[in-house]
């Protein structure tokens, strides 16, 4: 499969018919930019998105939306429609015509290089064309609590003051429409946040990325002039659109829309900017070939085919497309400064099209806003590694690593040791997300009476409107859910066991999100009974939560795995950063670390979710976080056993394919093959809406981006699993069902597989001397 790099064209997504509205739309993206595109009543149109495009109450704004209409309509009255998403080259192509007569060929795609969307038409004979600029930002309006208004800026929501959505600045320029939002020095988010918190005058150590933040664009054609300003409605949302028209009729045009994102109190410059990435991007028209490149290059890194020959009468093959449909859907944001959100990336919709008593605008989305959900958002960067996309992981990854000042100075000032905490709503800041803190005096989302640290009434069960303990969060479900910045910890140093790059710069971050636990336990242990320890020498992690599930945990096994696999993976690091003492530290931490606990149920030995629980919610499975993130045993495991005993008498739901659940990289994981292979068959098969892998809603939101990204895990740990040093090959596979991959593994290995009628016809692992690593699993 190596030299085939047009593999991807059996996975293309053809339409042959035009869609009804912007929920039967394709995605289309590179670099930083998503977009929605899709035909309807003889105008195409298209959504755009920027990764970090944050307004100053911390909602994720789009840049706009784009109709194109052509005169005469191409699109009236023909049978030869056809709209396709190329994955060779990440373009879409649009055609109309019928076979033998006249027709029009549009082709579209976004140029990482230059961060700009191009449009491509070549029609056989001279047509109009005007291109409108539509934007439902023109005036100032205050988002409301009521109808969940301000869900879409997930922060504020609660807030007993005004949010107010302010107006996007449009206006025709040099034969070309300029857009933008500007932010003020003074932003709601994170301000109201810092001074909520009560760490004003930390607030210049504080980052802030939203702060004097433009963003927006210039849109701009040969051929084109500035046209009319005209209103209409779309879905639920009044717009205005400004129009670029056609000087005079021609074959060909080229339109291009030009994006720029920067933070700087000079308005000037961010316009100075902007116009030179324009006059560059005009100069090279997009870049096509360039961009081929980088898609080609993109595929060949690595794949995943399901059933190739498509024997299989299920939906087998699918799964494969899928799998590679939603690596694209990634593959579009995998220079943002901003990670991918988890719901929805930068391919959101009008949400009355997903849930009709949602009468928003665009810019809306559930959980939404400048908060990106930490257990969510693993799920898409964890398959980054298998796929060698590592790029893609940076921005998640820089998240945590702008938002430790702040985290650091929220455990200084309200516990008084040193290490850092993150909010499982992970920010820049770094701070608690405000609609978790709880407002005081608020009817909705309120802080309940506050009380000292260390108090002995504070169990990690109580939530809104209830007490909460000085420093945490007055959200019962996430209050003291902090394993996320332990398992982002644990993903750098499995990022640096793949791919050998230096982490020298992430290290602060790590170390503080383990310093705090060791420190943060000890403290609250020797305000119970005067000793740090318990009576065996053991860090004793209470109050606490095992995820989100089992709340007012003692010594969850999340936590304790987590901590367990980072400490001793610090141990073998090979880095600068990391010094005797540290590693002297790092020991000692080890020796005093609990273990897993363990109970019996008819006779089997199972894992238990903590040592103790008071009060279970939620449908998270964090007994089995052991295996997946934390790689604590391999597939060959006298331990596995265990867990399938855990499985087997589990009383938390099962076989729910929605959003995050994860059930198929359990399965796999514990190497049971039918089980896994039905799972992740239902969890990768087409998803309800137009295009394949437009999952959701689910928990979540349209697309769901981490129902993805665990589809994929899942296939991927069927595949390759690599525990340790060991490389075990088709671990988790059903030997009767042919399937093509290659993956990435640990020390920049890559392994090659063909596995066709029972047995494997390739096995290719770079470098060689990797290869006394390999296992197959064949019988």
């Amino acid at each position: 499969m190596a030299n085939e790099t047009l593999w991807t064209d059996m996975y293309n997504i053809t339409w042959e018919q035009p869609s009804l509205n912007a929920s039967e739309s394709m995605p289309l993206g590179g670099g930083d930019i998503g977009c929605n595109v899709w035909v309807e009543s003889g105008d195409i149109l298209f959504y755009m998105q920027k990764s970090g495009s944050f307004s100053e109450n911390g909602e994720y704004l789009k840049l706009g939306r784009v109709r194109l209409r052509l005169t005469p309509n191409p699109f009236a009255g023909v049978t030869g429609f056809q709209q396709s998403l190329r994955l060779e080259d990440g373009s879409i192509l649009i055609s109309a015509g019928e076979e033998g007569k006249e027709s029009v060929h549009i082709k579209m795609w976004v140029d990482i290089f230059t961060q700009s969307i191009h449009f491509d038409l070549h029609s056989d004979k001279k047509i109009a064309m005007e291109a409108f600029y539509e934007n439902w930002r023109t005036e100032d309006r205050e988002l409301a609590n009521e109808k969940r208004g301000r869900f879409g800026c997930f922060g504020m929501e609660g807030y007993p003051g005004e949010v107010i959505k302010k107006k996007d600045q449009i206006a025709f320029s040099e034969n070309g429409i300029l857009f933008y939002h500007r932010n003020a020095e003074n932003t709601l988010s994170p301000d109201v946040m810092i001074e909520q918190q009560k760490l004003t005058e930390y607030k210049d150590e504080i980052c802030n990325t939203i702060s004097n933040l433009t963003f927006g664009g210039f849109m701009f054609g040969d051929n084109l002039v500035a046209g009319d300003v005209t209103e209409g409605r779309y879905c639920n949302t009044d717009f205005k659109a400004w129009s670029l028209k056609s000087k005079e009729t021609s074959n060909n045009y080229h339109l291009q829309i030009v994006t720029h994102r920067e933070q700087t109190p000079d308005m000037n410059q961010w316009t100075t900017r902007l116009k030179e990435k324009a006059a560059l991007a005009d100069k090279e028209k997009g870049n096509p070939n360039k961009n081929a490149e980088w898609w080609r290059q993109f595929w060949n890194q690595s794949w995943i085919i399901t059933d190739p020959a498509r024997k299989d009468t299920g939906n087998l093959w699918e799964v494969g497309r899928n799998y590679q449909l939603f690596r694209y859907q990634l593959g579009c944001n995998m220079y943002g400064e901003y990670p991918s959100k988890f719901n929805g990336g930068n391919l959101t919709f009008d949400p009355g099209y997903v849930d009709p008593k949602m009468e928003h605008d665009p810019d809306w989305r559930q959980w939404g806003g400048d908060v990106f959900t930490a257990q969510n958002q693993r799920l898409l960067f964890w398959p980054m590694l298998k796929s060698g996309d590592f790029d893609g992981m940076i921005a998640q990854f820089n998240l945590y690593k702008r938002g430790l000042r702040g985290a650091q100075l929220k455990v200084w000032e309200y516990f008084g040791h040193n290490g850092a905490v993150y909010c499982e709503y992970a920010n820049d800041a770094g701070l608690d997300f405000g609609a978790g803190w709880g407002w005081e005096g608020s009817k909705m989302r309120q802080r309940g009476k506050e009380l000292p640290f260390g108090s002995p009434e504070i169990k990690a069960v109580n939530t809104y409107f209830e007490p909460v303990e000085q420093g945490v969060m007055a959200n019962g479900s996430i209050s003291y859910h902090w394993e996320s910045q332990v398992e982002h910890a644990y993903m750098l140093l499995e990022y640096n066991r793949f791919t050998g790059r230096n982490i020298d710069e992430y290290m602060p971050f790590i170390k503080n999100a383990l310093i705090f636990f060791d420190e943060h336990y000890q403290k609250r242990q020797q305000m119970r009974d005067g000793k740090t320890l318990d009576e065996n020498g053991m860090l004793v992690f209470f109050p606490s939560t095992s995820c989100e599930s089992y709340r007012g945990a003692k010594n969850p096994a999340d936590l304790v795995s987590g901590i367990r696999s980072c400490l001793e993976s610090l141990l073998v690091l090979r880095s600068d950063s990391v010094s005797d003492k540290d590693r002297d530290y790092f020991s000692a931490y080890l020796e005093r670390l609990p273990d897993l606990y363990y109970d019996v149920i008819e006779g089997d030995t199972v894992v238990k979710p903590a040592e103790s629980y008071i009060k279970y919610q939620n449908v998270e499975c964090p007994q089995f976080y052991p295996l997946f993130p934390f790689n604590r045993y391999d597939i060959n495991s006298s331990e596995i056993p265990v867990f399938r005993n855990t499985w087997k008498h589990g009383n938390f739901p099962k076989n729910m394919v929605i959003s995050w659940h994860q059930d198929g990289i359990f399965y796999a994981r514990m190497g049971m093959v039918e089980e896994a292979y039905q799972y992740n068959r239902r969890k990768l098969k087409d998803s309800e809406r137009r295009f394949p892998t437009f999952w959701g809603p689910g928990h979540d939101w349209v697309p769901d981006h981490n129902w993805g990204g665990s589809g994929m895990i899942g296939l991927q740990e069927m595949l390759l699993q690599t525990i340790g040093n060991k490389i075990h090959v088709l671990p988790c596979w059903p030997k009767d069902k042919d399937v093509c991959f290659k993956l990435h593994a640990p020390q920049n290995t890559t392994v090659e597989v063909e596995y066709r009628n029972g047995e494997i016809q390739k096995l290719e692992v770079l470098p060689e001397s990797r290869m006394k690593d390999v296992e197959l699993f064949l019988e």
